[in-house]
Formats: structure tokens, sequence, C-alpha cells
């Protein structure tokens, strides 16, 4: 089952691979990477297992201060947020937050295009991911 409000896609390559190749997507295309999570290694170091999971945190502040200017409560889910993973048969997977669930969770309106230009580069980026 799919959680409420996440974009998510099934990868063919190793989960470090989509992510080595997802945060350089999200840089080509003009984003900044703020940072990598490996969640894996956090556990490892705590003396527990974890399958690879990292996050990455990306964006451009032209895309998320017009919205967080309609709704600064955005701030909590901005920058962007991207999840690659492998699951318990190996498989990869690449999950990120659909903008317009966002977007209606913080009550923002008018702000379509915005919204749509993001979709669409998150769409890339992780497309090119896989």
């Amino acid at each position: 089952m799919t959680p409420e409000g996440l974009v998510v896609l099934a990868c063919p390559r190793a989960p470090k691979e989509a992510m080595d190749r997802l945060a350089a997507s999200a840089v080509r295309h003009g984003m900044t990477v703020f940072a990598r999570i490996d969640h894996a290694a956090a556990a490892k170091e705590a003396g527990m297992t974890l399958a690879p999971t990292e996050v990455l945190i990306f964006g451009n502040p032209k895309g998320g201060t017009p919205l967080m200017q309609a709704a600064q409560t955005l701030g909590i889910d901005l920058p962007l947020k991207a999840l690659v993973w492998q699951d318990g048969a190996g498989k990869t997977w690449i999950g990120y937050n659909d903008l317009w669930w966002l977007a209606r969770r913080h009550g923002v309106t008018g702000h379509e295009p915005m919204l749509d230009a993001m979709t669409k580069a998150l769409e890339t980026v992780s497309g090119e991911a896989c």
C-alpha cells in the first residue's frame, strides 16, 4: 500500500546507483542538494540493520519560496525530498511527496504553474535516476 500523498516508482537499478543518479540529475537540472541521509548507515552505527534506505533533500528556492510565501507551514515539507529504498525482495523504489497533495495539505491555491513545473522536475529527476 502506498501512503497518501506519496508517489512511488519501481527502479531497476541498485539503491546506491539510483540515489547517485537522482542527486546528479537534480544538480544537472539546476537544483541544490542540501543533504543526503543514509538511514542504513545510521542504523549500522546504532548496532541495528536496515535495508538500503536513503533520503535526498534538494530543491531550488525559486520554486519553493513562492509556495512558502503562500503558506509558511510548507517549510516543514520543503525543500523537496526523495526516498530510495530496497524492499525485502531486493527491489529498488523511489518515492517522493506529491506536490499537489502538499499544496492541499497546506491550503495553497493559485500556484498551479509553479506546482506543475515542480511536479515535472520531480518526474524528470526520478525518471533519470532509473
